[in-house]
């Protein structure tokens, strides 16, 4: 919003000498953002002044164009004015060389001297062409940087002004004036207007406000008035899209008469473009309250006005002259031809105000802000009506703001109004809050008295009373203006606004003793730096994910149900779920650095995964305002999907990248396994590991990882073929992830290391023939079981088939160490005990020692 200052000025007590700047800066003070400052003589210099064609020679020119050699006098003949200046002649005559023909001998027009600078550092000086000494130049509106129009130089007679030769035409076209450009956030709409501003403009400063609003007269309704009938019966958005339509009627008006200076200035200044009279008096009007208005040519239209919705298949020619598909949510002003506008956005072309209209009406009325939003943003039409009709616009003003359109109107371009006013609607009823006496205080932080409340909220336009009873407190009616007041908080925030933030105390909170992060978040933030340490990039990707994505990463068993948590708004069509996986956003991850060259990579990420149970939701939303029974937050908790806690990691590209005298190491299924083990010996937790099966990994190559009660706790191994290829991934990808909560609850409070023995261990290796079904894991299991509490460490080192070896079976061989803690062991006593482990191996899986 663009608030020329010269306008301000007309409603709040602005210092004859601030500036743009001090303005924005007091307006900063009550929430308003700063965006520019605008002001003409940063780009236009004068002097400038009204001059009158004394004579005007046309002259042919060889190149075929004819120039006109002029005498323009530039000082009033027998004044004692006098301007100074290299190429300003002291008789107050200047010649001048123009190329345009749209003026005559006695003309007054505005003249640039020697010494004025024009936008774009266009400086003016004498020079000599087509023969003579230029001493200036006469100006169009386009090289004065005040219009478009460029086909000829500016008659001032033209704008209906016959001022004084030598009168400072800068100031007669209000280029002195300034504007400050701020940002009105999207619930403060009423300063979408002069009228909003200048208040706010009042509470920061606390200077006094006068209401445009208070000085206009307006008429009663009644009369037989133009018809308007308002059928909205089946709202669409919940509310009636109109509620109110005011209706005037001005016959006999000129548009073709020009718009006044001082008001094509503002309007320019507030960046609105000068059209016609007609339209730039229902822009004015728009800018000076706050309340668009659209104005019809009366003879053009047929029948009753009806505000409705559109019906299947009704098109409009708009004001920009494009044919519009309506939709049957867009509100329409329809007359017995169909429709004529789509309402608060723009209007029909076939009622549009020319130079041929003589009788207007004009429509001030009110619209549901959803209604309008929508319809502009369905059809990609903006415009300054439907900014402010989608922010709330005072109920209360459409009356005034229609006379004060009339007023205008029967001012500037002469005619009569019509005595009946059409005034259709009920108002609304108005919002009343209760606020606590104490609330203010327990929200913000610090004490309000009294006068400081009721000051305050009186200032913004409420009426407030106060209530009676053993804790007090007011109940305030929202000013008409103010749509976004609805709430004590509201009214809490907009106490403390004009009193300033500033005026908040600040003070550090004193942490309560006795806490810190509970075991969780300790063995969290243990693992994730553990695994950081070790190498890898610690990652965040988003948890949305495709379909697909859940599919094959959601469930180990291929074909398997996989319900998911479909988001109502997804950021795209392709990423509508929450994720059951962190590997999803992992594949992304690395599939963008590969594409920007980034091929050897380690990454990890930690986050939640989304399973949604048998009841995802609620049927019904609890109300505001009011805290929710057991049974409710029961239902509640009972919708939310479980929400464990996973770490997964994916690695692609070398461990060790090829250099000179390093040979390269790729990453491969084992590593994989390695750090899903890592993490089990950072948390102190014994897992088991065994072969696995999961849709996303190699059937050949997959790790499966449990607890030793059994309960799983993820898989880790090389990504399937198929996954590799579809995500188009480097071959031999590798990943893991791991439920971190079963981890967790698995772990000890706090890890304890064994003592070291200083005796010395006995190691003791053994070949074992099973069936090639065996799985290699289960055998070290029973050798650990059987070994008693000597063992110390059992691993398998070696798998063998072939010569010496039957057909469907394999030799295991395993190293068993063994240590007494409290002496040195003989040889036959690790020989017993890795007797007694094999003989648990033969009976469980009839392994035969080699």
């Amino acid at each position: 919003m663009r608030v020329p200052l010269s306008w301000l000025r007309e409603y709040a007590a602005v210092p004859a000498d601030a500036t743009a700047e001090d303005v924005m800066a007091e307006l900063v003070k009550v929430g308003l953002e700063e965006e520019d400052v605008h002001r003409p003589t940063d780009d236009l210099s004068g002097p400038i002044v009204v001059g009158q064609v004394l004579s005007l020679v046309k002259e042919p020119q060889s190149n075929g164009k004819t120039i006109n050699w002029c005498s323009v006098r530039v000082v009033p003949e027998g004044s004692d004015q006098t301007l100074t200046g290299d190429g300003i002649a002291p008789s107050g005559v200047q010649g001048i060389v123009c190329g345009a023909h749209n003026f005559v001998e006695g003309d007054k027009v505005v003249v640039t001297l020697p010494g004025a600078v024009l936008p774009g550092d266009f400086r003016i000086s004498p020079r000599t062409t087509y023969g003579h000494v230029s001493a200036g130049m006469i100006a169009s509106v386009r090289e004065l940087g005040i219009g478009e129009d460029h086909d000829g130089i500016l008659v001032l007679s033209t704008l209906g002004l016959d001022p004084e030769v030598g009168t400072d035409a800068m100031e007669l076209l209000g280029l002195y004036d300034e504007a400050a450009e701020i940002n009105v956030t999207p619930d403060r709409g009423y300063c979408f207007s002069l009228r909003g501003v200048a208040r706010e403009y009042a509470h920061a400063t606390g200077t006094a406000f006068t209401d445009p609003a208070a000085a206009v007269v307006v008429p009663p309704a009644g009369g037989e008035g133009y018809p308007v009938r308002l059928d909205d019966g089946a709202p669409v958005y919940g509310v009636p899209g109109c509620d109110r339509f005011v209706a005037r009627t001005v016959r006999g008006v000129d548009p073709t008469r020009p718009t006044p200076p001082w008001m094509s200035a503002r309007l320019r200044l507030a960046g609105i473009r000068s059209i016609s009279l007609v339209v730039d008096i229902s822009n004015y009007v728009m800018l000076d309250l706050g309340q668009p208005l659209h104005f019809y040519d009366l003879d053009r239209l047929s029948g009753e006005i009806v505000v409705r919705r559109a019906a299947e298949g009704e098109t409009l020619r708009t004001l920009d002259d494009r044919v519009r598909t309506l939709d049957a949510g867009d509100l329409l002003i329809t007359d017995a031809s169909g429709p004529i506008g789509i309402a608060g956005v723009m209007g029909g072309a076939s009622t549009e105000v020319t130079d041929g209209t003589r009788n207007v009406l004009i429509e001030s009325a009110h619209f549901d802000d959803v209604s309008i939003g929508r319809s502009r943003r369905r059809h990609k039409l903006p415009s300054e009506a439907s900014k402010r009709f989608e922010r709330g616009v005072d109920w209360h003003v459409a009356d005034i703001a229609a006379q004060r359109a009339v007023d205008l109107l029967l001012e500037l371009s002469g005619g009569t109004v019509d005595d009946a006013v059409t005034d259709v609607g009920r108002a609304p009823e108005p919002r009343v809050i209760e606020l606590a006496a104490d609330f203010p205080e327990r929200l913000i932080g610090r004490a309000f008295s009294d006068e400081q409340i009721t000051g305050t909220l009186t200032d913004l336009g409420a009426t407030v009373e106060r209530v009676d009873g053993a804790e007090g407190g007011y109940r305030v009616t929202a000013p008409s203006w103010r749509s976004d007041l609805a709430t004590r908080e509201d009214l809490t925030e907009e106490i403390i606004r004009l009193l300033g933030y500033d005026t908040i105390p600040s003070s550090l909170p004193v942490a309560p003793p006795g806490r810190g992060l509970t075991r969780v978040q300790q063995q969290r933030r243990r693992l994730l730096n553990a695994l950081a340490a070790a190498g890898l990039t610690e990652v965040l990707s988003y948890p949305f994910v495709s379909a697909r994505a859940n599919t094959v990463f959601g469930s180990p068993e291929e074909g398997a149900a996989v319900p998911s948590v479909k988001l109502a708004n997804p950021l795209s069509a392709e990423l509508g779920f929450l994720r059951r996986s962190v590997l999803p956003g992992l594949v992304e991850l690395a599939k963008r650095n590969q594409s920007r060259g980034f091929r050897d990579l380690a990454l990890f990420e930690a986050g939640a995964v989304f399973l949604p149970g048998d009841t995802l939701g609620t049927g019904s939303i609890p109300p505001l305002g009011i805290k929710p029974d057991d049974a409710v937050l029961d239902a509640l908790y009972t919708g939310i999907p479980d929400q464990p806690q996973m770490v997964a990691g994916l690695f692609t590209g070398h461990e060790v990248a090829p250099s000179a005298g390093v040979p390269p190491r790729a990453w491969d299924w084992a590593d994989a396994v390695d750090i899903v083990q890592f993490m089990a010996q950072v948390t102190g937790v014994d897992v088991v590991v065994r072969q696995g099966s999961h849709q996303a990994f190699h059937p050949g190559r997959t790790a499966e990882f449990s607890l030793r009660s059994g309960e799983l706790l993820g898989f880790a191994g090389e990504l399937h073929p198929k996954v590799i290829a579809a995500e188009d991934l480097p071959a031999r990808t590798v990943a893991f992830e791991i439920d971190t909560d079963v981890l967790f609850d698995a772990a000890a409070d706090v890890i304890v290391a064994r003592p070291l023995s200083t005796y010395p261990a006995a190691t003791q290796d053994v070949a074992l023939v099973v069936d090639s079904a065996v799985v290699a894991g289960d055998v070290l299991e029973a050798l650990r079981e059987g070994a008693g509490e000597l063992l110390e460490e059992v691993s398998l080192f070696d798998v063998y088939t072939g010569q010496g070896i039957e057909e469907g079976r394999k030799s295991l061989a395993f190293a068993l160490r063994f240590r007494a803690p409290d002496r040195t062991l003989t040889a036959d006593e690790a020989s017993a005990a890795r007797d007694t482990a094999v003989a648990v191996a033969a009976a469980r899986f009839g392994a035969v020692q080699r």
